[in-house]
Order: structure tokens, then sequence, then C-alpha cells
């Protein structure tokens, strides 16, 4: 029923492990070039140390707002089709061939929507945040 989905869930599985692989290598070079470029002159004083824990990462946000939108997006579109197409939850449909691809539009077309509205969440959440900063 759900089969639409998961090719475009594989390739961005596979897109991001590999985006991060190479994420990993360059930071581990700038990280390398930092710490030979501070050399001993930072090492002997703990107060010259640079502050890493005023830096916020709003990935867990993007991730969560995108998770809470799809789940909307998936409620939305059974909702739909429990309402429009009638014999949904029957189990004896006759024309289900005509069905099925009108099923995967909605749900497809609310879990996008949906997905995108908890995106722009997230970036007006950060932008707000970035704000008061």
């Amino acid at each position: 029923m759900m089969d639409f989905i998961m090719i475009p869930i594989v390739m961005a599985i596979i897109t991001l492990g590999v985006y991060k692989l190479f994420e990993l290598f360059v930071c581990k070079k700038e990280r390398l070039m930092l710490i030979e470029r501070m050399g001993d002159k930072y090492m002997s004083d703990a107060a010259c140390m640079p502050k890493l824990m005023g830096t916020f990462s709003f990935s867990t946000l993007k991730i969560g707002c995108l998770l809470i939108g799809m789940g909307l997006g998936l409620l939305v579109g059974f909702i739909i089709c429990t309402s429009s197409i009638p014999g949904y939850l029957d189990k004896e449909v006759n024309n289900w061939r005509f069905y099925r691809d009108i099923v995967a539009l909605i749900y497809g077309a609310c879990v996008l929507v949906f997905g995108g509205i908890g995106l722009i969440v997230a970036f007006i959440t950060e932008l707000r945040f970035g704000k008061k900063q």
C-alpha cells in the first residue's frame, strides 16, 4: 500500500549516508588544520580556548517537525480516503484497481504537503530563536 514512498526513502538514506561520510572526512581535515594553527600558544592557557557551548543545532527540531508533519499527512490522507471513497474500510471492493491510484495520490500528496509545512514551521522557529540571540 505504501510502496510509492519506499524508493524516495531509500534514496534519501543512501544520499544522507554518502554526504555524512564526506562531511566526516572534510571536518576531520579542518580540525587537524585548526589544531596545527593553534599550536602550543593556546594549549597552555585554558582561558583562551574557544567556547563551543554557545552553538545550537536545530537538526532535531527539523527532523521532529518533519516527522510530525508526515504523521499528520498520513492521518489526514486516511480521513480523506475514508470519507470520500465508498467502501474504503470494507474488504470487499469491486473497483479497487481504480481506487488504488487515487488512494496513492491522496496519501502521497498529504505526506508531502504536511511534511513541507513541518519544515517551514521548524524554519520559522529557528529564525525566531536567532532573532532573540
